[in-house]
């Protein structure tokens, strides 16, 4: 949560959200023209989405704002010396945070001068709005709890490491001290063990009820869910997407056009049945045409858990072994574009 920026924050948000949690649409697709009469292929096409590109690029500012503000609050009287800004993000970052203080006299006030070294701090509004994160937090728990709990039970152990938690707290909405705030309060839930000398979050009680996946929950509110077997023939739509209960929302990025062998394709993959991303991935052969879609259930259902439906390509990496991810993890990701959105953040 944070002041005045937050309202930058969430109308970029809201924007990003617009265009990633249609589920999705992605920003390079490599798209293969067939050739005719001997000819050389056309070569690649990749597409952009020039719209998402400016989405990102007005996040990066509310980013270090958010960042500098914990900062400040993790000191002990909330107040950083500028002189070691530089300690905290590095010699390079620094000039970028100082652009910062200086932009925005509403969130970060200055102090000091000739006698004493100078100081930022937080405005006395923008403290306020920042205290106020914690109640917001209060609030959030139970949903947080909820969405951690699934976390570990898709994973094949029902456990994860806690570095592995760490490296994504932030999109999970979880706060920085979650180990000892958040944890201990659910030991009916949640605890912590050590294996092989690293420290795990294990999943202490499983819940059936919660082992409903963001598209389920999606489909039974429309309706969809209710006719699985009673479903009229519907061919996939030339936006590849078909009313059925294994069916993903695609929404392929401008400038995309497939082809009747490729929409033939995609109908038979929509149509496909697959295993529950909350049945053990040890059960099924990687090899399986429904055992692959069932990844990218998992990593439809892993992102869905996250504050903004969003992850990097090393925060899924890092969950390889924990959910048996493909190991060529982009590559399926960019196969499947009409369902995630891939981009380059520079």
């Amino acid at each position: 949560m944070s002041l005045s920026l937050n309202q930058l924050r969430k109308s970029s948000v809201h924007t990003k959200h617009a265009l990633m949690s249609q589920k999705n649409s992605c920003m390079l697709i490599p798209v293969n023209h067939k050739s005719s009469g001997g000819r050389r292929p056309k070569k690649k096409i990749y597409h952009r989405v020039h719209e998402l590109d400016k989405v990102m690029d007005l996040q990066k500012k509310p980013s270090l704002i958010l960042q500098l503000k914990s900062i400040i609050q993790s000191q002990k009287h909330h107040s950083l010396l500028l002189r070691d800004l530089e300690k905290q993000v590095g010699f390079v970052q620094k000039w970028n945070f100082m652009t910062v203080i200086e932009k925005y006299p509403s969130i970060f006030r200055v102090d000091g001068g000739s006698t004493t070294p100078p100081s930022v701090r937080l405005t006395g509004k923008a403290q306020k709005i920042a205290n106020d994160e914690a109640e917001a937090r209060n609030m959030m728990e139970p949903t947080l709890v909820k969405n951690l709990r699934k976390l570990l039970m898709l994973s094949v152990d029902c456990r994860v490491p806690l570095e592995k938690i760490e490296f994504i707290e932030t999109e999970l909405g979880l706060p920085s001290d979650f180990k000892e705030s958040l944890i201990p309060k659910y030991p009916d839930i949640f605890s912590v063990k050590e294996v092989k000398g690293k420290g795990y979050l294990q999943l202490e009680n499983w819940d059936s009820s919660l082992a409903v996946t963001a598209r389920e929950e999606r489909l039974a509110r429309e309706g969809i869910m209710n006719f699985a077997g009673a479903q009229k023939k519907v061919r996939v739509s030339k936006d590849g997407n078909y009313q059925g209960p294994y069916a993903f929302r695609l929404n392929f990025p401008a400038g995309f056009r497939p082809n009747m062998s490729y929409l033939a394709e995609l109908e038979k993959w929509q149509k496909m049945e697959f295993p529950s991303p909350y049945l053990n991935a040890r059960r099924f052969e990687a090899k399986d045409p429904k055992a692959r879609k069932r990844v990218v259930a998992v990593l439809h259902e892993l992102l869905s858990l996250t504050m903004e439906k969003r992850m990097t390509s090393a925060q899924l990496d890092a969950f390889y072994s924990e959910y048996l991810l493909p190991s060529r993890l982009l590559l399926c990701l960019i196969k499947h574009h009409g369902g995630f959105t891939c981009i380059n953040i520079v």
